[in-house]
């Protein structure tokens, strides 16, 4: 029941809430990033999401224009500190993850979830991914999730993954409830904004995280 339709219900609600604050942010933010060097507003991205299907994806634009695409070992997105594509009110929107925001259009249109596994890139066929990568799939991308709340960039992406297994698995209101307000802790408190580490320093320090039926880590 949550699953298929009070899960959907509520994104369509709460997204229709934001879009004033949206707006404002647009008004606000649009601005400035425009005049950090006259370029686009959003970056809009081909995005993998439910059971596969491509949508476009909508930001606040944090990089420079025509940034270089860097990537870690994993495949997961570059996130350091001392990323020079950043632009300085791209580091300010990533850290209050204000840049997130233009993805409740995305939610209104029924490509995401408030919460749900973040969206992948599209390489390769939806048919060649392995089990892994058609589980978390099962579950809309979310703007915010388990790994996103608790991890942000501080696991690698085989980790994430994982969780966001568990999560498919394990999806309901009171533990969407959990992720919504751990995310709300983690901006506040600008938790694992970048990646202290590299990929491979993670992989020397193997950790058995999981998660819990009541929506925990052990």
């Amino acid at each position: 029941m949550y699953r298929h339709f009070v899960k959907r219900l509520l994104d369509i609600l709460f997204s229709l809430i934001g879009m004033p604050f949206l707006l404002l942010a647009i008004l606000i933010v649009g601005p400035m990033i425009w005049l950090s060097d006259h370029g686009s507003i959003f970056y809009v991205a081909d995005r993998r999401g439910y059971k596969g299907k491509i949508f476009k994806m909508f930001k606040f634009r944090s990089m420079k224009m025509n940034a270089p695409l860097l990537r870690n070992a994993d495949g997961s997105a570059y996130t350091g500190s001392d990323d020079p594509r950043v632009t300085k009110i791209g580091r300010i929107l990533r850290k209050t993850s204000v840049d997130e925001l233009p993805q409740l259009i995305n939610v209104l249109k029924g490509d995401m979830s408030l919460v749900g596994p973040r969206p992948t890139l599209t390489g390769g066929k939806y048919e060649d991914l392995d089990m892994v990568g058609k589980k978390r799939l099962e579950a809309r991308p979310g703007i915010t999730g388990y790994t996103q709340a608790y991890f942000r960039n501080s696991i690698s992406q085989e980790e994430k993954f994982r969780l966001d297994c568990e999560y498919a698995d394990r999806l309901s209101l009171g533990l969407d409830l959990k992720i919504l307000f751990k995310t709300i802790c983690s901006v506040m408190k600008a938790e694992n904004v970048n990646a202290t580490q590299s990929v491979a320093a993670r992989a020397e320090k193997p950790t058995e995280k999981k998660l819990t039926e009541d929506g925990m880590i052990e």
